[in-house]
């Protein structure tokens, strides 16, 4: 797979785009003690990344939930652990790996604020130029990527390579 890819950003773009987004998520939130929320299994390798960034006190938590399971496209969710209720007027700030079509971040997104969160922040890695409109829009975003199919860095392409710590995008 890797031979039929094209590397958008490496691993030092990456790291760049990664402090960037620390001290913006510390400037907007490091004194509201905030709840941190990622999402695994993709938010897996952005969340280690950026937490040690972070340098102020957090909650932690995560939620689980796919529309891709292993395939390339889309599908219905599958909650495997959605948002609990110790978020209930907290500052949530919920951690993802790619802003693409917006469906699932959209999802917990009013999950978390009908749980009763004082507010809810989107951080992604990676936000999808679809050239549609998305139903929410991340509030930190680390890089922008075409609208190929984008693999590593927590993103995986059919169930593979989120270990990589540069970005590709599949060819054709």
């Amino acid at each position: 797979m890797l031979d039929n890819a094209d590397l958008l950003f490496d691993e030092q773009a990456c790291r760049s785009a990664l402090v960037r987004l620390a001290g913006e998520i510390t400037a907007d939130l490091g004194s509201r003690y905030p709840f941190v929320l990622p999402v695994m299994g993709g938010a897996v390798v952005f969340t280690g990344q950026l937490l040690p960034l972070l340098d102020f006190p957090l909650d932690f938590d995560y939620v689980h939930v796919s529309r891709y399971g292993d395939k390339l496209e889309g599908g219905s969710f599958n909650w495997l652990r959605a948002p609990q209720e110790g978020v209930a007027g907290r500052h949530v700030l919920v951690l993802d790996d790619i802003l693409d079509e917006g469906h699932t971040m959209a999802a917990i997104k009013r999950q978390v604020l009908d749980l009763g969160a004082a507010s809810c922040a989107t951080a992604v890695f990676a936000d999808k130029n679809t050239g549609k409109e998305k139903p929410v829009r991340a509030d930190y975003v680390g890089i922008s990527v075409p609208d190929r199919y984008v693999f590593g860095y927590g993103m995986d392409a059919a169930g593979a390579w989120r270990n990589l710590g540069a970005v590709y995008a599949l060819r054709g």
